[in-house]
């Protein structure tokens, strides 16, 4: 994959998830009593939703990490460790939030 896909696949990756983690952030509350009545038919999440809230959370701030710094490490010197590891965290975290759903 050249640079400038590499990049924008980043890119993307970085903008969902600095947004979805910034919407959790600053609407803590508001998210948790939404997915409280989400969940409330399930037997897993019912009980669980800030838990599995703040575990969201936390995969999402270090995907956004390491998705920014893997655009940071390509741009300076071509090296793409940051940003494999940043998109193996983005696939894991959308199993979680997939899995989730099915729920």
């Amino acid at each position: 994959m050249t640079i400038t896909a590499s990049i924008l696949v980043l890119l993307f990756l970085a903008v969902t998830f600095v947004q979805s983690a910034y919407d959790k952030v600053f609407g803590w509350q508001g998210n948790v009593e939404w997915l409280k009545g989400h969940f409330a038919n399930t037997s897993l999440l019912k009980n669980n939703v800030p838990f599995a809230l703040g575990v969201i959370l936390i995969l999402e701030l270090a995907t956004s990490v390491l998705t920014l710094v893997g655009c940071a490490q390509l741009l300076i010197n071509g090296d793409r460790i940051f940003g494999y590891y940043g998109a193996v965290l983005a696939c894991i975290t959308l199993i979680f939030l997939l899995l989730g759903q099915r729920l």
